[in-house]
Parts: C-alpha cells; structure tokens; sequence
C-alpha cells in the first residue's frame, strides 16, 4: 500500500511562504502523477497542482498559478508544492494524492487512487 505523508504546513500571515512536502514510500510501481488538493472547512476538495512523472505535465488551478510552484525530487521520492503571496482564502488542509488513470481529469479528487492524512495551512489576514 502507498504511503503519503506530508509536511510543512503551519500558520503565516498574508504575504507569507510555506513549503508543503510529500514523502512517497510503500511503492511497487511508482506513481505515475502526483497531486496536491486542498479542502477548506464546509467546502469541496479541490485540485490545486499536480506534476507528471518526468516532472512535467504540471498543472495548477487558476487561483494559484503564478503563485505557487510544484516540483519533486524523485532521488528523495518526494514532491513539493512551494507556496508564495499566500492569501487567508488559501487557509486549508492540503493533501497529497498519487496516481490515477492516465485519462482522467487531474483536477478530480475520485480520480486519485491514494492519500495523505494533510497538512493545515492557515493564512492570517
């Protein structure tokens, strides 16, 4: 069974920077996309990045682009998700997901076959 844990989360104040990371262990066959979702209380889970295997095929919500950075580091079997001019919208647990089918739609949280447990990231106005 896959394992996702992340780390990084904490609180910042409008403007702020966080790095979340994702440590991938448990494999057999290594995931094909990595993802990172993001859930605020009362609200859907929604996809905010995801990276291909090769390192492209990255992809981001319009909320995010330009602000935040999905990388990975496949020697480390992690992924990062770097997080600048964070705003207090952006306050929620981020999760990570890895693999789904190669057809599907990144940005849908049933196409992801695994997850973390999240980390909180809270934004301060």
């Amino acid at each position: 069974q896959v394992q996702l844990v992340e780390s990084g989360g904490g609180s910042v104040q409008a403007g702020g920077s966080l790095r979340l990371s994702c440590t991938v262990s448990r494999y057999t066959y290594r995931p094909n996309y990595m993802g990172w979702f993001r859930q605020a209380p009362g609200k859907e889970r929604e996809g905010v990045a995801q990276i291909g295997p090769d390192g492209g095929s990255t992809y981001y919500s319009d909320s995010v682009k330009g602000r935040f950075t999905i990388s990975q580091d496949n020697a480390k079997n992690t992924v990062f998700l770097q997080m600048n001019t964070l705003r207090p919208e952006n306050t929620a647990m981020y999760y990570c997901a890895a693999a789904r089918p190669w057809s599907s739609i990144w940005s849908t949280p049933a196409a992801w076959r695994y997850w973390g447990q999240g980390t909180q990231v809270t934004v301060s106005s």
